[in-house]
């Protein structure tokens, strides 16, 4: 899957992968801040995964993994630095539904242009309502392959495709440096949750998991290389495991009227000849490693 973390939060979706027109709402640029006396560098703490923590974790990922169908609400709330250098927050919705192992729905309805992402196990679709254009390409076999095509091909992440690949923990695994039980909390979720803390590929990411289901409630992430710090947040809600899914609901039924366009990557390489624009500063969309959920 997507090895680098600071993709897999990114929002790109929609009308950018679409047009190829990166979608965030841009921060005007912090004021300069006075230079300040460099720190001393302090010693990196020493690797710890606790068993407990890891039990979590494991819990998690084989009931995701078992689902042969599986739907859930995301709501992420990201920070991106205003104009007076402190962090605003930002928020989208979405709707997911998928079925394994080749078929996955995502549903963007509110904050910024809505957009929706369909695979059908054979065709991968991205639809923007708003100027009803559609772009259609073939895709694998696999929701995780079409991951990956979907990310090389328009710049197309989301931000909990960690947790709904074939094998989760497996993934996560690879990069795994720390990982640590916190407690339980009664508040997130209706429902008791474990809270574990892990930091994994550079990104220190916080988890409450329902206690008797193991299913995720909430997830906290901080970019470890980011020097301003900031937090994003994706809250679910809604989960449904192994419920019937009807047959049309990974194929737009504006398919045979909206108006095709090519998939584009907002991140595509200039072409020869041609000298690439200068990169802005990083954004919401762009803080790790271009572009991050």
């Amino acid at each position: 899957m997507i090895t680098d973390k600071f993709q897999r939060w990114s929002r790109l979706i929609g009308v950018l992968f679409l047009a190829g027109t990166a979608f965030s709402q841009s921060a005007q640029p912090a004021k300069k801040q006075p230079a300040m006396p460099a720190k001393t560098a302090q010693p990196q703490p020493k690797i710890t995964i606790e068993p407990k923590a890891v039990e979590v974790l494991k819990a998690t990922s084989d009931k995701l993994a078992a689902a042969h169908a599986l739907s859930f609400t995301a709501i992420e709330l990201f920070e991106s630095l205003s104009r007076q250098g402190a962090p605003l927050g930002y928020t989208t919705k979405y709707e997911v539904t998928l079925q394994r192992p080749d078929k996955l729905r995502v549903l963007m309805p509110a904050d910024g242009p809505a957009s929706d992402f369909y695979y059908d196990g054979k065709s991968m679709m991205a639809y923007a309502p708003a100027g009803n254009l559609l772009a259609i390409a073939e895709a694998p076999a696999t929701i995780d392959a079409t991951l990956e095509k979907a990310n090389h091909l328009a710049a197309i992440y989301f931000p909990f495709d960690d947790l709904i690949v074939a094998n989760p923990y497996s993934d996560m695994e690879l990069g795994l440096k720390h990982a640590y039980y916190v407690g339980q909390s009664q508040v997130v979720g209706r429902t008791t949750t474990d809270i574990v803390a892990y930091v994994d590929s550079g990104v220190f990411i916080q988890m409450w998991v329902g206690v008797e289901d193991k299913l995720p409630r909430l997830v906290r992430a901080i970019f470890l290389d980011d020097p301003e710090r900031l937090r994003y947040e994706l809250a679910f809600s809604d989960w449904k495991l192994d419920e019937t899914v009807p047959a049309d609901t990974f194929t737009p039924s504006i398919i045979a009227t909206a108006r095709r366009i090519a998939f584009a990557n907002p991140n595509a390489e200039p072409a020869p000849g041609v000298k690439p624009l200068a990169k802005r500063k990083s954004t919401k969309t762009q803080q790790g490693n271009e572009t991050k959920k």
